[in-house]
């Protein structure tokens, strides 16, 4: 049964289009509006004190900040690096992944308030709509779903009048671009990613490059989770937010993802990720190490269509929970140290340590010497394990020559 009560909980993040969101549902549509911010490791406090003052200067009627990163991480970012997961070998998805627990949490938010209304500030043009949409339909079917950019078809410049027109302070400026941060990186969209040829300038990026020279790091890893810098044992949360202090200004992590959305059309979004794009890499070059080739090799057919199925709303879907099982099982001994350097607008990976590694010279070293075989093992080798071939080469040859 439809609830029948007056209350909106509203996705929010006091950007542009959250705001006219805030406004449009509180002045003109005279609902109770419950703005929600979800900080999935994007927000510190000073900013979301900030967020807080500019939501209670709306006039809504109650603002509150869920803190869902530890959940997004677990839930959601652990499965991304184990998976090396990349969208179309670019993109390590940190704003669609990002998007599934903040719709997850504004949904338990509507059950809790009993709310009538949930609504989010997704354009009719991208991803975002599908993604939230999904969610709700399925964790709250009783609730409707209030969509004022989307239904009304609205662009930035007219959100921006409106909220004028309203004597709402903002920054119009930095509005130009739609900046989405969390812990997994941040997505920066704006007139240049709406073409296929302009480059972001450099204004747009959220972070300046700022540093020279050049810093070595190691990485380290246990059982596929990076918990450690420079010998020093962290959390996997607080080692990903000390790797971008330490990396940051160096300009690197900046890519455009150009990609198939959910709604069938190309689309392109700059990114600013430098602590994924290295723990990724990074981790990708344990795995090469550690693992057999058929764990790298089912690894990448699975953790493609997992990275898939995610960007694509797709999470509550049983099947991955399944894939979630074998990404976990297989990071059991991938445990070791990646050494990086960083320079501007670079970094290499420079090598590894690890108790598992499969290039032990023990078992022999490729091109130089082989101690676990011998040469007549390769010959027998060889001729089994051409035979099939061999065999049809020699047939074929005897029917041309009939």
């Amino acid at each position: 049964m439809k609830r029948k009560n007056n209350k909106v909980v509203l996705a929010f993040s006091g950007g542009l289009d959250t705001t006219y969101c805030a406004l449009y549902l509180s002045k003109i549509k005279n609902m109770e509006v419950h703005a929600v911010l979800v900080n999935t490791g994007g927000f510190d406090a000073k900013e979301i004190l900030a967020i807080q003052k500019h939501a209670k200067a709306l006039g809504i009627h109650k603002f509150i900040c869920l803190d869902e990163t530890e959940n997004y991480y677990r839930k959601v970012v652990k499965y991304l690096l184990f998976g090396n997961i990349l969208k179309n070998n670019t993109y390590p998805l940190s704003v669609s992944a990002e998007r599934i627990s903040q719709a997850i949490a504004i949904a338990h938010h509507v059950k809790k308030l009993n709310a009538a209304y949930v609504a989010h500030g997704s354009t009719g043009a991208g991803n975002d709509q599908v993604r939230f949409d999904l969610i709700f339909n399925t964790l709250i079917p009783n609730t409707e779903i209030i969509t004022p950019i989307r239904d009304q078809k609205l662009s930035r410049n007219e959100e921006v009048e409106f909220l004028k027109y309203h004597a709402v302070k903002m920054n119009f400026e930095k509005s130009a671009y739609s900046i989405n941060k969390g812990l997994w990186g941040t997505s920066v969209g704006g007139k240049e990613t709406l073409t296929s040829h302009l480059p972001l300038p450099e204004s747009a990026w959220p972070t300046a490059q700022t540093k020279t020279g050049k810093v070595k790091i190691s990485l380290y890893f246990e059982k596929g989770e990076f918990i450690g810098i420079n010998n020093k044992i962290l959390s996997p949360i607080t080692a990903i937010q000390q790797l971008n202090l330490k990396i940051k200004g160096f300009g690197i992590g900046r890519d455009t993802h150009v990609g198939d959305t959910i709604i069938g059309i190309k689309g392109r979004v700059g990114f600013e990720a430098p602590a994924p794009l290295l723990i990724l890499k990074a981790h990708h070059l344990l795995e090469k190490h550690v693992l057999t080739k058929w764990q790298l090799y089912w690894k990448d057919q699975l953790s493609a269509w997992y990275g898939n199925w995610l960007h694509e709303g797709q999470y509550l879907d049983p099947v991955m929970r399944n894939m979630e099982a074998f990404l976990e099982d297989s990071q059991k001994h991938v445990t070791g140290t990646v050494f990086v350097e960083v320079r501007p607008g670079k970094f290499d990976l420079l090598g590894l340590e690890s108790k598992n590694d499969l290039m032990s010279p023990h078992f022999g070293r490729y091109g130089e010497e082989n101690i676990s075989w011998n040469g007549s093992d390769v010959k027998g080798f060889t001729k089994i394990f051409g035979n099939q071939i061999a065999i049809l080469e020699r047939i074929h040859e005897k029917i041309k020559s009939e």
